[in-house]
Formats: C-alpha cells, structure tokens, sequence
C-alpha cells in the first residue's frame, strides 16, 4: 500500500516537472519576451526607414526629370539662338562694310561694338540679374591687353569688309594652328600626333582658298577676295591668336573670371579708340548713308547682345564637346551660305579647298587641349566677332 502511494507522487511529481519544462519552452520568460519584441520593432522600424528612403528617391527622381529636360532644352535654345545670331551678324557686318563710305570707319564701328558689349555686361551685372560680380583693375594693368583686343577686333573686321565671307571664316580655321603654335613657343606645349595630323590638311586647304579666290575672275558677279583681304586675314589671326593666348595669363595674374576681364577691357578699348579715329577712320556724309544701312548697324549690335547673353548659358550648361560641335555648325554655315552669295560655281577649285580645310578641323581630336592654358571665356569676342 505504501509502495502505491509513492509511486503515485513520484509519477505525479514527474508530470508537474514536465509541465512546467513544457511551459518553459512554450512560454517565455518576460525578459525573453521583451527582447524578441525589440528585435521585431528594431526590424519593422529599419523596414520602415528603407521604404521611405525608396519613396524619397522615387519621388526625387521624378521631381528631378522635369528639370533636367527642361534643363536641357534651354540650353539646346540657347546653343540655336548663338548659332543664329553668329552668323547674322557675320553677314550684317559684310552687309555694312559693303557700303564704301562705311568701310573705312572700322575704328568707330569697333568703338561702337565694345561700347555695345559693356552696356550688356552692366546690365547683366546689376543685382537683377547678378550673372556675374564685377571687379575693378588699374588702368595700367589691363592695357596691353586692351590693345590686342582691339586689334583682335578690327583687323578680322577690316579682311571681312576686303575679302568674301567664304575666305573670312575658312582662314579663321587657322586659329587653332596659330594658338598652338604660341603656346609651344610661349610655354613649351607640345600637340599629339593626331592633333598635328589634323592641323595638316587645315592649313593646307586655307592656303587653296587664298590662292583660288583671290584669283581675278571674268565673271563680274563673281565676288572674289582682294590681296588686302588676304593681308588683313594674316594679320588678324595673328593678334586673335596673341590675345588668346594672353588671356589665359590675364586671368592667373588678375585672379577674374571672363565676365570680369572682359568688362574691364571693353570701356577702355573704346576710350583708346577715340584718340585715334580723327586720324585715321575716314568719315562718310552721315546724311548719304542709306537708311538700312543704320539699321543694319543697329541690328548689328543687337546681335552683339544676343551673343554676349546667350555665351553666359552655353559656358554655363554644356561642355567642351557641345561647345566644339555648335562651332562647326557655324563654320560650316557660314562657309555654305558665303559660297552661294559669291556667286561662284559648285565647279570652283577653291570649293576643294573649303572641303580640306573644314575637314582637317573637324577631325582635330578636341580643340581644347590645344588652347588648354585658356579659358572658355575667349569664346565671347571670338563668337561675337568671327
């Protein structure tokens, strides 16, 4: 009987140390509990922080793409209206100079021009529309450049107005060789090989149009390029070339951006300019100027502005590449359109050497690295007076 008894709490307390290991593992213990419940809230919290994060982007994303597009369709308006006014203004200088009482005031029409592209610098510099600070130089200092500047403009201006619009643009090709060449003599810069391959066909199809379209013709309607085209030509890619290249040390010395440089050279051009136009710019009767041909003045300048401000947005949203290739399709225009008002036939020889020329600065590498010691910031004159 007592054997039962004991067999019976024994088994009984067996069941009771089963149950409560059962309940053990069943129920955790309120430490136990409250770190899984930490595990689950740290996990569902992380959770939470990589949704919004992924929702964030998403909508950034979205916000962003309107921008962008629109972004770049600015820049692409911007790039189209450079273009344009580029070459009109190219064609309305030619169409003034053509007018024998106005070719021979190149001094005062530079003046005019630099006075044009001041007044657009200081509007663009007011608080409005704060483009850029200006920043003040001694006279002394930004002379020498001043000087080349106006050379850079007038001499290119002075072989427009004696040669056809073709020769004009096709020798400015040659700046490019020119700056190069300057550079290697000024600070040892020496070209890859492609680069010099390049530069060869350049120069030699200048030097075909030279020689074909200087060439009297028997045609009449022939408009050809005359020996002082040709001189002026050299000569202003010479003083382009030497102001290109001194820009660069202008802008180490003085510590300005372009904008900066450039609104303290233009006043000062101008003011130089007066002490030599009595003397040396042969005046017409203003009053037996035709009335478009002010006009032409007028929309010159216009087109001045238009270049100056739309400069700024191109520096400011495209690269090296979009800059190269807007430059071709100027070049490129300009030649065409000056072809087909020359009245010269698709037969001529110096067509081949168009076609040589334009083809060796097209496959040049990348023109930058040969001006690489200068700043965009030339690009303003050379756009505004190419």
């Amino acid at each position: 009987m007592a054997n039962r008894v004991a067999e019976r709490i024994g088994s009984a307390t067996n069941e009771v140390e089963n149950l409560n290991l059962d309940e053990k593992i069943i129920s955790p213990s309120p430490p136990e509990l409250n770190n899984l419940k930490e595990t689950l809230d740290e996990n569902e919290a992380s959770n939470d922080v990589e949704r919004a994060r992924l929702l964030y982007h998403s909508r950034e994303e979205i916000t962003a793409s309107p921008k962008a597009v629109s972004s770049a369709r600015l820049a692409v308006l911007w790039m189209v209206l450079n273009t344009v006014a580029t070459i009109s203004i190219v064609f309305t200088n030619k169409a003034i100079f053509s007018e024998p009482s106005l070719k021979l005031a190149q001094l005062t029409f530079a003046a005019f021009h630099f006075t044009i592209t001041w007044l657009t610098l200081y509007v663009l510099s007011r608080p409005r529309f704060s483009m850029f600070m200006p920043k003040k130089v001694t006279i002394r200092e930004i002379i020498p450049l001043s000087v080349v500047m106006g050379l850079n403009v007038i001499l290119p201006n002075l072989s427009l107005a004696f040669s056809t619009v073709t020769f004009y643009q096709v020798a400015r090709i040659l700046l490019t060789p020119t700056v190069a060449l300057m550079n290697y003599i000024l600070y040892k810069s020496t070209l890859p090989r492609n680069a010099i391959l390049a530069l060869i066909p350049a120069c030699l199809g200048v030097g075909m149009v030279s020689y074909y379209d200087s060439k009297p013709s028997s045609d009449a309607t022939v408009k050809t390029t005359s020996y002082l085209g040709v001189l002026f030509a050299c000569t202003g890619i010479f003083a382009s070339s030497l102001y290109t290249v001194w820009i660069s040390s202008y802008h180490k010395k003085l510590k300005m951006d372009s904008m900066q440089l450039l609104f303290n050279q233009t006043p000062l051009a101008a003011f130089m300019l007066l002490f030599v136009i009595p003397f040396v710019d042969v005046f017409p009767v203003w009053t037996e100027v035709p009335v478009n041909k002010w006009l032409l003045i007028m929309m010159s300048g216009f087109f001045a502005c238009l270049i100056n401000i739309s400069q700024f947005f191109i520096i400011a949203q495209t690269g090296p590449v979009s800059s190269t290739v807007v430059g071709h399709v100027k070049t490129c225009s300009i030649v065409a359109i000056g072809w087909i008002i020359s009245g010269r036939a698709l037969g001529d020889k110096a067509l081949v050497g168009v076609f040589i020329a334009i083809l060796g600065i097209i496959t040049l590498p990348n023109p930058q690295p040969l001006i690489s010691k200068v700043p965009k910031i030339s690009n303003t004159l050379k756009h505004l007076y190419i």
